[in-house]
C-alpha cells in the first residue's frame, strides 16, 4: 500500500519521509535498546527503497552489534533509526513520525529482557525472544 508518512528528530536538523505504509510498531525489550531510549525501543519498519533521509550531514550511525547499527540526530541526540547490516528494512522510531500517523503496536520482543521497572500491559502478543 502506498503511503506517505514523514518525521524527524527533536531538533528537525534529520528529517525522513516514506513512500509505504509503515509496518506495525514493535516494542523491543532487549538491554541494548532500553540504554539506548531509557525504557524501551518502539519502531516500525518501512522498506529502505521507500525511505528519503534529508539533513543526512546530521544523521550519525552507531553499530551497536555484529548484527546491526543505530541511527541518531547528531546535533540533538534523538534516536531515530536501527538496521540490520545489509538488510532491506529500515525500523523508525514510532515516536519520530509527524500525527497523525496511524501506527499501531503489533508486539513486543525480547520481554525476557524488559527492565523490572515496568509492565507491558497493552495486551498485544509478548515474546521472550526475537518473533
Amino acid at each position: 500500500m502506498s503511503e506517505h508518512h514523514a518525521g524527524g528528530c527533536l531538533c528537525g536538523a534529520v528529517r525522513f519521509e516514506t513512500r509505504e505504509k509503515p509496518d506495525v510498531v514493535v516494542g523491543c525489550h532487549c538491554s541494548q535498546c532500553r540504554r539506548q531510549t531509557g525504557l524501551y525501543y518502539a519502531s516500525a519498519d518501512v522498506p529502505v527503497s521507500a525511505l528519503t533521509i534529508t539533513g543526512e550531514e546530521n544523521l550519525r550511525w552507531y553499530q551497536s552489534s555484529d548484527e546491526a547499527r543505530r541511527g541518531f540526530c547528531s546535533q540533538c541526540g534523538s534516536a531515530l533509526f536501527w538496521q540490520r547490516l545489509g538488510g532491506p528494512a529500515m525500523s523508525i522510531l514510532a515516536g519520530a513520525f509527524d500525527e497523525p500517523n496511524g501506527l499501531r503496536f503489533g508486539y513486543h520482543i525480547f520481554c525476557a529482557d524488559k527492565g523490572d521497572f515496568y509492565e507491558i500491559p497493552d495486551g498485544v502478543p509478548q515474546y521472550a525472544g526475537r518473533s
